[in-house]
This record gives C-alpha cells, structure tokens and sequence, in this order.
C-alpha cells in the first residue's frame, strides 16, 4: 500500500504505474481517493479546533463558577454541549471517510521498480539467465504421474475418494523422496545463514489482507467457517505476519527466515493438461524464505534470494532459468519479481518451480512493521526516527512440483532415477531408485 502523502503530491505518478501495470480501470480511483483524503483532512482540522475550543471552554466554566458568575457558566457549558454535536458529527464524518480511503489504497498498486519490463501480462516476462544445460534425452520420458506409478509412488484415485481433486497420496520411495527434498532445502538454507522456523498454517483476516491484495485472496485462500482465520497459502504469509505492529531495532535487521509449512490453495482457474496429476493442486508442502530488511538494502537481498533457489536447484543437477516478470504479471503489492523455471526434458521447456519478490514497504505499511533507527540532533541530543521495513519472499522449493522436474531430470532409460550427492544422505545413502514395475 502506497503512502496517502506521496499519492497526494505524485497522482501524474501514480497514475501513470497504473497505465503501465494495465490496470486503466482504477484511473479514477487516484483522484477519488486524493478528493476523499482532502475532506477526511479538513474534517480532522474542524475536530482538532473544536476539541482545543473544549478544553478552553472548560477552563473558562471553571474560573466563572469559582467567580460565581453561574449564569455565564450555563451559557458556556451551552456552547460546550452543541460544538459536542459537531464534533460527534464530524469524529463519524472521519472515520467513515478514512475507512474509504483505506480501502482505496488497498486497491492502489504499489510503484514498480524502473527495471521492471513493461508488458500486459505473462507472454512479455523476459528471460534473464540460464543454468545449467537443459537437455533432451533419447528416449521418452513419461508424464510425471506415470513415474511415480512405477514406483508404487502415487495413489490419486484414493485421494479422489478421500478429499476430492487436486489432492493425492505419496507413497514409499516418491514419499521419501519428498520429504529429502524439504529436509535438504531447510539445512541448505540454514547454512546460508537464514533462522529456521515452523510457522503457524492459519492466520487472521488482519494478516490475510496486510500480505496480498483482495483479488489474491478471494482466488486463493480457504477461509475457516465460523472463525476469523484462514489456511496460509505459503508460509510467507505467516512469516511475515509475525512482525505485525512491531517496532524493530534499526540494528537487529535484517531478519532472515527459512520456513517449513503446507500450503492450501482454492487454484481457481487451473485447467489444462500440465494441471493433472500434482502439478497444480489444492495442498502441497514448501520451503520458504522471508527477508524483513532496510530499504536501502532490499535489492541487493532480492538478487541474494533468487539466486539461492537457483543454486539449491543445481546442486540436484536440475537446469534452471530466472525469468523477470513484466509489470502486467506483477501483483499490486510487488516492487520488482521473477521466476526460476526448472526444465522439463519431457516438455522440452521451462516450468515454474519458484518466485521471487520485493514488496518494498507494501506489506510492512500494511502490518505497520516499523524500524526504529537511533541518533543525536545537531545539538548532540538523542532522537529516534521511525520508517517502515522492506520486505522480501522467495520459494526455496516446493514439492510436490519440484518432484517432476527432479524425476524428469534425473530418469533413466531403464526407469531408474538418479539421486545426486547432495539429496543422498537424505535417502538412506541410496545412489539409485528402481522401479517396482
């Protein structure tokens, strides 16, 4: 969410980073919401003079009762009672006032990053770098379910009778293989020097709607019947809500948070024949990292983030590409972002296996997550300054979709699977996974 103040004095701004995000239909909302604040401002001024009015008012009801002047007491205390109707009247003018100014704001995309491509939406994000040769072997490898079944791995007919679509059982060595996958992301992160932490996998509405915009939540999160409190879609939103209406010491930053949790998401929209089997489903476990940081220093951590799930991904011999997201494909709370795509050898192209985002002050205005810095003024005297974090997110890994291109990549022309030095110890030292049929 965007500062009220910089929105006042910059709406040419503001308005042009809407055109550019392709979101022409809140144009208006810039003016609304300036015309708006301007009554909330002026209603606040008449309050405040009215409350200093009242307290001098009561001041003079006082010396003239003690002077026994009762009858001009009365005709005060008369001018008390009906600048208190005003008031009440302008206190409700306020709030409702500021509720929709709120609310506005909330809708307001926030300032990408002049680095960021300009395109309406996905087919313009563009290709940063490659790691890794993507390679296509010479003989053909099955869809993603049909290995797992080899391996007695995957059961989603009984997941279908259980819970429904989009759900699904591990099984054996595909299960095992799973749990290897977050078990390595969470030391390799702890070796990076990030805190490892399990979160809470619900959240208030207050949470919900300081981390993403409506539009995310409605396509996204399953809400609680009965309760104020909703499953995470990713445990960055835990994570980040942890600092809720806090004030951080300048000299503590940055934090630094890898997260274990499952993920539960409504994937409205999904279709396509890439959405079979566990592609893209409705719970699935994740790895996350979250950085809470200074604004001067958030863009030298996003580089750090994405280039740890890059690294993550080549250390299990997986090739992989960063992607820039253009400023159509960003979410309105996103600064700047990209995606690391994994290569499918059966697709022969590049799959989303992670995103990577600065949301600049956004969400930290949200939540009011507030860093304290300390100094002296000219004269030597202590004084503390107070400014909103940055905060950034990353997928570390996310099976079980990072499962199809670690299969994809490390299969065999006998069925087996390959499994790398690094996920080995995770495995029971196994060097090879054979299939059962």
């Amino acid at each position: 969410m965007l500062d009220i103040k910089f929105v006042r004095e910059n709406p040419d701004i503001v308005k042009q980073n809407i055109k550019n995000k392709y979101q022409e239909k809140k144009l208006p909302l810039v003016d609304e919401v300036i015309a708006l604040d301007e009554k909330s401002r002026s209603a606040k001024q008449e309050a405040d003079a009215l409350r200093a009015n009242r307290n001098q008012l009561s001041k003079q009801i006082g010396v003239l009762m003690k002077q026994g002047n009762r009858e001009e007491a009365e005709a005060v205390k008369a001018q008390v009672a009906a600048e208190a109707k005003r008031l009440e009247e302008l206190e409700a003018q306020e709030k409702e006032l500021q509720e929709r100014v709120t609310q506005i704001m909330m809708v307001i995309p926030n300032i990408i990053d002049p680095s960021v491509p300009i395109g309406a939406d996905d087919s313009c994000n563009v290709e940063i770098q490659r790691y890794g040769d993507p390679a296509v072997p010479d003989f053909e490898v099955p869809y993603h379910t049909e290995i797992m079944e080899r391996f007695n791995g995957i059961d989603l007919d009984a997941a279908g009778r259980v819970a429904g679509n989009g759900f699904y059982y591990l099984m054996g060595d595909i299960a095992r293989l799973h749990s290897a996958v977050i078990s390595y992301a969470r030391d390799f992160m702890i070796g990076r020097g990030f805190t490892y932490c399990v979160p809470p996998f619900m959240i208030r509405s207050s949470v919900v709607t300081g981390v993403m915009s409506f539009e995310e939540m409605d396509a996204m999160m399953y809400k609680i019947e009965g309760e104020d409190l909703y499953l995470i879609g990713t445990s960055e939103h835990s994570m980040i809500g942890k600092f809720i209406d806090t004030i951080n010491e300048e000299e503590s930053l940055p934090y630094t948070l890898t997260s274990y949790s499952p993920c539960f998401r409504k994937e409205k929209g999904a279709h396509g024949i890439e959405e079979r089997g566990v592609y893209r489903i409705h719970q699935f476990e994740k790895q996350e990292m979250i950085v809470v940081c200074r604004p001067e220093e958030s863009m030298e951590w996003y580089e750090k983030l994405w280039q740890n799930t890059v690294d993550l991904f080549r250390s299990l011999d997986i090739p992989v590409r960063t992607l820039e997201c253009c400023s159509g494909d960003l979410a309105d709370l996103k600064v700047k972002s990209c995606d690391v795509e994994a290569w499918s050898p059966r697709q022969k192209k590049y799959f989303e296996v992670g995103s990577c985002s600065n949301l600049g002050d956004a969400q930290a205005r949200r939540l009011k997550i507030r860093v304290q810095k300390k100094g002296r003024d000219e004269k030597g005297r202590e004084k503390k300054e107070k400014y909103f974090a940055h905060t950034l997110n990353n997928t570390v890994a996310a099976p079980p979709r990072m499962l199809i291109a670690f299969l994809e990549n490390n299969l065999n022309a006998d069925g087996s699977v390959n499994v790398p030095k690094a996920l080995q110890p995770y495995m029971g030292g196994q060097e090879k996974l054979v299939p059962v049929k």
